[in-house]
């Protein structure tokens, strides 16, 4: 119950609802339990057998539960004497009977709305919770996790927890108090017959908590199956037009067909075992009633207990009182299950470490002033050394390139600056301060990306250029856009700078988007750019306009640019070639071609001449 309990927290703080709830359930149960204490006495009348309590005088005054209940019997002492008496006492207990039901009843409303009001703010700090999670995670933690995982987990998980754990809350409160506040009265009616009967309540339990134990892995397994189809789901609809070519259609179906009947067969278990706990305890309860019939009668008729027929009937009422909420107790544990297992991958995600950290003490800077460092920068994942002992000094307004093939450490550097992993080794410095000293969101202020995959957002194009800012400056983003190009074909759109662009901005051409980024990169302003050359996928005349917009930005600004065609680098201030994570050439254009080594042979294979 620890992941319970745990869940639970996020609905704090408790003052808001436990003082109000219990006051509440504890006159539910009252008024729930007088409906059937009531029996006695309308038994007593309808049968005209003595009553349970024969009381001759009025009793003093006081605040108790006996005055109330010598009052009681000294009025149906004295009032069922005649039929006309009689019938006075039916409709009082009749009238006591109905007012009871109905406080009962709203009492029983005014809990659940408690309730509710938990309900919605715990799953409203769960939801915040894990987004917020995901959005402030460090990019390492991504190389961990699927992304159809992922999104299991904050879909399919929370609604889950809603559906079991959030929603077994009231029966997990409400319905043991009503067993322990139904057992309090049935001892107070035969303290004999009911010591009897409790021995059968452990083997009751045992048998449920056998059915809940299995249900729990089964419940893991099964949203861990949810996560690789929605995972399936996620790459066929992104990888749609390569299945479609490589005639893939049916190796994609078959594969997710597989998946999903493992997930269906799974299911059909968890329903059919969670199904069978209700009418499991149904028919165990029962059972317990048919013995307390058998043996309370045999001791009633034997003369061996002191309760009357009227109070046997109420006894054997209140014990089917005690049924549904076992029976709602026993299905809520078997639900909660599943609930559980889909709370502790939630629980995983929010409680998953941060690899970047802020130091308590981390300075602020707004401004770059002189040169960003490599100083003698590694980094490494788990064990995999990507990059060794980088040395590189861009002094302000200077462009570097970093070229070389695949898998050589290129992007692993642009990523190091903004500190999206932090080096493993040395350390990277801006105006000669280690950037894990500095605050993340002013570094990260002083710093535009661009990237070779154009990422938009499914917004306007306006919110697309002024993305990050609280507030949209609508004439520096007409600015912006006409630098990068843009400028002409927003116009043309159906509403302009506020068309709404659809998701990943796949209303637009490639072209189109890329310039939107750069767009984007020139609304920050931000002193140091790092540009994933956004060319290689486009279209000549797309190309064309997109690097004119780039030769643009790159103006007064210190870059990185990962080269991938070499032509466009030809102006940079310096080339670095790496190689397996090394430096393994450095110079202008005209120098590393001199060399005859590694950048030649690059530019060669391109055939640039």
């Amino acid at each position: 119950m620890k992941t319970f309990f745990r869940l639970l927290t996020f609905s704090k703080p408790y003052y808001h609802y436990v003082p109000e709830y219990v006051i509440y359930i504890l006159l539910y149960i009252i008024f729930g339990l007088l409906n059937f204490a009531l029996l006695i006495p309308l038994l007593d009348v309808l049968f005209e057998t003595k009553p349970a309590v024969v009381v001759t005088t009025a009793p003093d005054f006081s605040l108790s539960v006996d005055f109330f209940k010598n009052y009681f019997y000294y009025y149906t002492t004295n009032y069922s004497r005649t039929p006309e008496g009689k019938f006075t006492i039916l409709m009082y207990v009749c009238v006591i009977l109905f007012i009871c039901v109905l406080l009962k009843n709203l009492f029983g409303f005014l809990g659940q709305k408690v309730l509710t009001r938990m309900r919605v703010n715990l799953l409203k700090r769960l939801r915040g919770d894990i987004f917020e999670q995901l959005a402030t995670q460090s990019l390492g933690f991504y190389h961990n996790e699927k992304k159809g995982d992922l999104m299991s987990i904050i879909s399919n998980d929370i609604v889950e927890i809603e559906n079991s754990v959030v929603s077994a809350i009231q029966t997990v409160f409400r319905e043991p108090l009503t067993i322990i506040a139904t057992f309090v009265m049935l001892f107070y009616l035969s303290p004999q017959l009911t010591l009897f009967t409790i021995v059968f309540f452990p083997l009751s339990g045992f048998i449920i908590s056998s059915i809940s134990r299995r249900l729990r892995k089964k419940a893991g397994r099964s949203q861990q199956l949810s996560g690789e189809l929605l995972s399936m789901t996620d790459e066929a609809i992104g990888g749609i037009r390569i299945i479609k070519s490589f005639n893939a259609e049916k190796i994609v179906t078959e594969k997710y067909r597989s998946a999903n009947n493992k997930l269906t067969r799974l299911l059909k278990s968890i329903v059919n075992q969670r199904e069978l706990a209700s009418p499991l305890s149904e028919v165990l309860g029962v059972l317990v009633i048919v013995v307390i019939i058998l043996y309370g009668g045999s001791l009633i008729l034997h003369d061996k207990s002191n309760l009357t027929a009227s109070a046997f009937i109420a006894y054997v009422a209140f014990y089917f009182q005690i049924i549904t909420p076992a029976k709602n107790t026993a299905n809520a544990i078997t639900t909660l299950q599943r609930g559980l297992s889909a709370g502790e991958r939630v629980l995983r995600v929010i409680d998953a470490p941060k690899t970047i950290l802020e130091k308590p003490d981390a300075i602020s800077k707004h401004s770059f002033d002189s040169s960003l460092d490599f100083a003698d920068t590694s980094f490494a994942y788990s064990e995999n050394e990507v990059l060794s002992h980088i040395h590189i000094h861009i002094p302000k307004g200077k462009t570097i390139a970093l070229v070389g093939e695949s898998g050589a450490g290129k992007s692993t550097m642009a990523d190091l600056v903004p500190r999206f992993y932090d080096v493993t080794g040395g350390s990277i410095r801006i105006d000669g301060t280690d950037i894990r000293d500095i605050k993340i969101k002013d570094l990260r202020s002083l710093i535009s990306v661009v990237s070779q995959e154009a990422i938009l957002f499914n917004d306007t194009v306006l919110n697309n250029i002024c993305f990050g800012n609280e507030t949209a400056d609508r004439d520096a983003a007409i600015h912006a856009a006409k630098v990068a190009n843009a400028h002409e074909f927003i116009l043309q759109l159906e509403q302009g700078y506020d068309t709404v662009i659809g998701d990943r901005g796949m209303r637009l051409s490639g072209g189109q988007r890329q310039r939107l980024t750069i767009a984007r990169a020139i609304y920050k302003n931000a002193p140091i750019l790092i540009l994933d050359e956004a060319t290689s996928a486009l279209d000549t005349e797309s190309e064309r306009l997109v690097q004119d917009a780039i030769n643009r930005l790159l103006v007064n600004r210190t870059s990185i640019i990962i080269a991938h065609r070499l032509s466009t680098i030809r102006h940079a201030d310096e080339i670095v070639v790496l190689q397996k994570g090394q430096i393994a050439e450095r110079g202008s254009h005209e120098e590393l071609l001199q060399k005859n080594g590694i950048y030649r042979r690059l530019i060669e294979m391109q055939e640039v001449k």
